[in-house]
């Protein structure tokens, strides 16, 4: 008798186990990505297609993410380079009245456009652009992706922990720098990427 309840017992907590197994499962890969990450919005729908090589625009990607004078980067561009362009109405859809709108108002009261950056590193993570794009002649899409024919901005998804983009985990982890400069022959000592 004693021998059929510890049987029946083990049957039951196996059941317990995987079905413990099976929910944990589930709010680890389905509710807790889910939590951690709130969905943001671009302030404007900014079209890479229009504006890049292939679009009406006809811009090179370094018209706007350019280098400066003493070599730094600018990442993304300052309105005013914008405004270069769009100081006048360029066209008659909505979106481009809105930001033109928004756009000269901004440019008076000496604001920028709080462009939400997919490939904003942690504080520790030093990167330099002229190493990798002047000196390894690294393409851009190396690192980001290719959005020369996306039409608009995608969702930003944002750690509510750390703040920074999901973006960043899915292309420019510690482990794919490492195995980029690997794969180059770079130097991989923390010191380079790490200050």
């Amino acid at each position: 008798m004693a021998k059929q309840r510890l049987v029946t017992n083990r049957g039951t907590g196996w059941l317990f186990f995987v079905a413990g197994l099976v929910l944990m499962l589930f709010v680890g890969w389905f509710l807790f990505p889910k939590a951690l990450y709130s969905t943001k919005t671009q302030p404007f729908e900014f079209s890479h297609a229009t504006h890049g090589p292939q679009g009406a625009a006809g811009n090179e990607c370094t018209d706007c993410h350019a280098f400066r004078d003493d070599g730094s980067y600018q990442g993304i561009p300052p309105l005013s380079k914008c405004m270069e362009c769009h100081e006048e109405l360029i066209g008659e859809s909505e979106a481009e009245r809105e930001f033109h709108e928004k756009a000269l108002e901004m440019a008076e009261n000496d604001e920028q456009v709080p462009w939400l950056i997919y490939s904003r590193q942690p504080v520790c993570v030093y990167f330099s652009h002229a190493a990798h794009v002047k000196m390894a002649e690294l393409e851009c899409t190396s690192c980001h992706p290719d959005v020369t024919n996306q039409k608009a901005p995608l969702p930003y998804f944002q750690n509510r922990i750390t703040g920074y983009s999901k973006d960043v985990w899915d292309r420019m982890k510690m482990s794919d720098c490492g195995d980029c400069h690997e794969k180059h022959g770079a130097n991989n000592a923390c010191f380079v990427c790490h200050k």
